[in-house]
């Protein structure tokens, strides 16, 4: 079984000396031209690169080629200026928050980032207003205001204490109004930021070439001059590629054995695991328009015949720890809602749910999930749920999937009965696990109506700037959705970054959202 507590220790044990060597000055970052890029492996290959667009893990690159209003610092749990040089709100009701800018901000390109560039980014994400996409951020946005050539104002039509939280989101990239048309996304493979790093050459699920952008003002340190990203669709690809040395990084979607085959004795005279805390989440969807799906008894029986600590266990090796509320472990609100209500998995008691609701037939359900977002470990999940549901007795499930490109485009078409998400948060808050999935807009393409959520608990959280005393409110919102079951949590992660043992930055690359700041990595080029 997975030892966390090893792990930890190792991870720990990794940090110490890392720090150590760089603190007496043993360690050099500096790298020649002849070692070439570094080299990033990951599952998660972007869906668009227009940021109007995406809602989802896209922002990985994002981070890394556009810049924000602020961000997160290494270290920070809060987000800081980056393309900003001061944000606060101005008044005591959290409706107007202005940020001056960096003097003299350029694009990639030469142009000039102002004020207006920054009002014409935001303006265009809600103009365009893609479905399932960004501009359900923005519910909380009245109107963006430039005044002259570096102060923006946002004023708010009711208070929001999130605000500077959604402002720091790769979806609030900042695009060059010359070169992203104002009414339809950019469709051309190209990139205008002004963030770290320029694009220099994408190729649509494989590759992605980064160099430093020499015009970047900001807080990102930038131990490297060049990354390479390399897109997979399987871990064990990944890892092999790994082993092989055609990468010097993996990351996102590696697999369990493979992870605990690189914490081998043996592994590690080559390679390191950093393990960190991750509120990363994975859970089932449910779609009103399908008749059965629609049914709150059929989703309270498939809550109450699911077992998670299974799925943990048998998928994951522990590497994931069961979940029983959307709020993950570790931020204000966390409950055990649906553990409190369905207790320990029950055919007995899903079959009388059912019978009370008079289904005493099998239901059929179709079952969805994607074969390239999640880790390889994806399929097996589902394997695992539709042998858990079709074992009850209760359920005839069929499994369907498809490449993550088209599968977003199914659920936001409202094509699947039931299907699997993941979430990585937009930033470390119990409203950015709520919020997004609720109102006849969201992150899912799946209307959820909420009315309680939406008109009276998120508002009044949102007035809290202390973010400790909103823990009620939050607590009032997941009862709903147990309630409700439309949404059914599955597990938590852990994020893992595999690495060469020649490379340094690994446990200092990942930012609050678990997104990887490429700027953090380094070789070591002596001892």
């Amino acid at each position: 079984m997975f030892n966390r507590n090893r792990c930890l220790r190792q991870v720990a044990a990794i940090a110490s000396i890392s720090s150590l060597m760089t603190g007496c000055g043993i360690l050099s970052s500096d790298s020649s031209e002849e070692e070439g890029p570094i080299v990033v492996g990951t599952t998660s290959a972007p869906s668009t690169l227009d940021p109007a667009a995406s809602w989802d893990s896209s922002w990985e690159l994002f981070r890394n080629i556009y810049q924000t209003l602020l961000s997160y610092p290494a270290g920070a749990s809060v987000p800081e200026p980056d393309a900003a040089e001061k944000c606060a709100f101005t008044d005591n009701t959290n409706t107007a928050y202005r940020c001056e800018l960096r003097d003299g901000l350029e694009f990639s390109d030469g142009s000039t980032l102002d004020a207006q560039a920054v009002k014409y980014s935001i303006d265009r994400i809600r103009d365009i207003n893609v479905n399932g996409g960004p501009a359900g951020l923005l519910g909380s946005l009245d109107r963006v205001q430039a005044l002259g050539d570096r102060e923006v104002v946002f004023h708010l039509n009711k208070p929001d204490a999130t605000f500077p939280f959604v402002l720091a989101t790769p979806a609030m990239s900042i695009v060059d109004p010359d070169s992203y048309p104002a009414d339809k996304l950019r469709e051309d493979g190209k990139v205008v930021g002004s963030g770290p790093y320029t694009l220099q050459a994408y190729e649509d699920g494989k590759t992605a070439e980064l160099v430093r952008n020499d015009k970047y003002e900001g807080y990102a340190q930038r131990e490297n001059s060049a990354v390479t990203i390399r897109y997979f669709q399987d871990s064990g690809e990944m890892v092999g590629a790994l082993r092989e040395h055609e990468l010097d990084v993996a990351f996102r979607g590696i697999a369990a054995d493979d992870i605990l085959d690189l914490q081998t004795h043996e592994a590690q005279k080559e390679f390191q695991v950093v393990e960190s805390v991750s509120t990363q989440i994975s859970y089932l969807v449910f779609n009103p328009k399908d008749p059965w799906a629609a049914k709150p008894a059929v989703r309270k029986a498939i809550a109450q015949v699911l077992d998670r600590p299974a799925i943990a266990h048998k998928v994951y090796k522990d590497t994931v720890e069961p979940l029983y509320s959307m709020v993950p472990k570790g931020l204000t609100g966390h409950t055990t809602g649906f553990f409190d209500d369905y207790g320990q998995p029950s055919t007995s008691k899903a079959r009388q749910i059912l019978a009370e609701a008079g289904i005493t037939d099998k239901v059929p359900l179709d079952l969805w999930y994607t074969t390239d977002r999640y880790g390889s470990e994806t399929k097996a999940e589902f394997e695992e749920i539709k042998k858990q549901l079709d074992g009850s007795g209760l359920f005839e499930i069929t499994l369907k999937s498809r490449p993550w490109k088209t599968y977003v485009t199914g659920y936001q078409k409202g094509e699947y009965p039931v299907f699997g998400r993941g979430w990585s948060p937009d930033f470390p808050d119990a409203d950015n696990f709520i919020a997004p999935f609720v109102g006849d807009q969201n992150a899912l393409g799946t209307p959820y109506p909420a009315p309680e959520i939406t008109g009276k608990l998120l508002p009044r959280s949102r007035q809290e700037s202390d973010r400790a005393n909103v823990e009620k409110d939050f607590e009032a919102a997941q009862k709903i959705l147990v309630e409700d079951a439309r949404l059914l949590p599955l597990w938590q992660g852990r994020q893992y970054v595999a690495a060469n043992n020649d490379i340094s930055g690994a446990e200092r690359a990942l930012d609050p959202s678990t997104i990887m700041m490429m700027g953090a990595l380094y070789r070591k080029t002596s001892w």
